[in-house]
């Protein structure tokens, strides 16, 4: 199916569907996808790039710096209205080498242009475990990480991770944040390689809610895939669906968005 790369720097603003008014910021190559992940539902398509050895194809934390302020500057100008600014992309932000120092960059030009306007980071948290890592996340308003599946073959299904890393792992990234985070959940059925997946299941749900009370996330937003996947045959989840999944764990005691 027909996937996408962002092309600049930074893009938008875009109306999105959870954050309102958002100006995008694509921290990885404009000619590739670079993550740890190769989930079967990324509108960007397969992950071309699984390491950051090094900065090829990297936009320095200066070009960054300079890209954003031109543009929230010519925003401020025209008084265009903007609610976040995200940084999403081309794969996983937290990959860039620089990525604490742009984000620091962005806080102080954000407090100069628009200081009510917030920022967030959309992160599979595979990274958290490096301290300047954890500490950038931190620093930003709206710190959105992904869970997926809490069951182990789902998530190896779903999100594809690389190397060694495993669901133990990124739960135990999430639990460093001690609550200081905002879930997201992509639920999908369909079938891959000739095996259904389905994470919406009775156990699937149980599961995910069992891990919930582990992390205690501040909020929780359960959506659908939107756009193109580079799998066929990936069926969203109905609106009621996602209601009915949200509504046990606003039972126990979660703020929870849905997302159709």
């Amino acid at each position: 199916m027909a996937t996408f790369l962002f092309e600049e720097i930074i893009f938008g603003p875009v109306k999105s569907r959870r954050l309102g008014n958002s100006l995008g910021v694509n921290l990885l190559p404009e000619t590739t996808k670079m993550c740890n992940y190769n989930c079967i539902y990324c509108e960007c398509g397969w992950t071309k790039v699984f390491k950051s050895e090094n900065s090829d194809g990297l936009h320095s934390r200066l070009e960054i710096q300079v890209a954003l302020k031109e543009k929230l500057k010519a925003m401020k100008e025209t008084n265009e209205p903007l609610d976040v600014i995200t940084f999403a992309g081309n794969g996983e932000p937290t990959m860039h080498p620089e990525f604490p120092g742009i984000i620091d960059d962005t806080l102080a030009l954000r407090d100069m242009y628009f200081p009510e306007v917030k920022v967030s980071v959309m992160s599979n948290a595979a990274y958290v475990d490096q301290k300047d890592v954890f500490e950038a996340l931190s620093r930003v308003d709206m710190n959105i990480l992904k869970l997926d599946s809490a069951m182990e073959s789902t998530f190896r299904i779903i999100n594809r991770p690389t190397g060694k890393f495993t669901l133990d792992k990124l739960i135990n990234n999430l639990k460093l944040f001690k609550g200081n985070f905002i879930l997201q959940t992509l639920f999908l059925r369909g079938t891959v390689k000739e095996r259904i997946i389905d994470n919406t299941s009775g156990e699937e749900v149980q599961a995910w809610l069992n891990i919930l009370k582990e992390i205690r996330p501040s909020k929780i937003m359960v959506y659908t895939f939107a756009r193109d996947t580079p799998v066929e045959g990936l069926q969203k989840i109905p609106a009621d669906e996602l209601r009915e999944i949200a509504l046990q764990a606003e039972e126990l005691g979660f703020d929870v968005e849905i997302t159709a």
